[in-house]
């Protein structure tokens, strides 16, 4: 049996760590290569793309894949229906790995937005100085904001076009409540604008953010191709593996 996972995120090495060493069990993490230095996950690694949808169905019939899992970041959208079309062509079983999204509670000031573009076109009637947490791809949505300041957050630096007052903070989660408290205090933030990533790693800067009074900008995250299963953490994947699989419960993972 061979599992692949599309992975790069936390919730991808954990699924991994979980069925590694799994007797009968072949494992194998795609890795996008977007990230410098990326933390591997256990199993065989590759890195890079696939030669889209058409290039993931060859892979999957030439490697004998008996279950797919996108376990990728909730935003990456195309890689994701890359991921459905292949496996539909390929008739291999597909899950999607997602962490649930984050819920505003109450004394937080959220405004969502569809897109980068639209978050851009909001933030010049909510602040001056702007937290941008969204990575170092697609700044070119705010490039044109010149009355506004950026403190830009990501893994690698950011690739151009950007804006044009900007300071790179160059960084990688989990993040920590007193750091982002001081951060926001320290750089003067007014806005903050991130992508609707889900999970505990950056989840700190909506809190700073809701203690400070400061808006936030969430980009809301693309929706899982359609007649996909969904679960919401590495536990509930195994699961389906197995039962997918019809295999005993696999070690560590019940």
């Amino acid at each position: 049996m061979h599992v692949l996972i599309l992975g790069g995120t936390t919730e991808a090495r954990r699924l991994a760590e979980l069925l590694h060493g799994t007797p009968g069990l072949k494992l194998t993490s795609s890795l996008a290569g977007r990230v410098a230095g990326p933390r591997l996950p256990p199993g065989e690694v590759r890195v890079g793309g696939f030669g889209g949808a058409e290039g993931l169905a060859g892979w999957l019939r030439e490697h004998e894949v008996s279950v797919l899992v996108d376990a990728t970041h909730p935003f990456a959208g195309t890689i994701s229906f890359n991921a459905a079309w292949a496996a539909a062509g390929a008739r291999v079983p597909l899950l999607a790995l997602r962490r649930p999204g984050w819920v505003p509670v109450e004394g937080d000031v959220w405004h969502e937005a569809g897109s980068l573009e639209e978050a851009a076109r909001l933030l010049p009637g909510l602040g001056r100085r702007v937290f941008l947490t969204t990575g170092r791809v697609g700044l070119a949505a705010f490039a044109s904001l010149d009355e506004l300041w950026f403190l830009v957050r990501s893994v690698d630096a950011p690739e151009a076009p950007y804006p044009a007052r900007m300071e790179v903070l160059l960084d990688r989660g989990p993040f920590t409540l007193a750091g982002e408290r001081e951060l926001l205090r320290r750089h003067r933030v007014d806005v903050v604008v991130t992508k609707d990533s889900g999970g505990a790693a950056t989840a700190p800067k909506l809190t700073a953010a809701r203690e400070a009074g400061v808006p936030v900008v969430v980009v809301r995250r693309p929706p899982v191709p359609e007649g996909v299963p969904v679960v919401a953490d590495p536990e509930q994947a195994v699961r389906w593996i197995r039962e997918c699989l019809d295999l005993p419960p696999f070690p560590h993972a019940g």
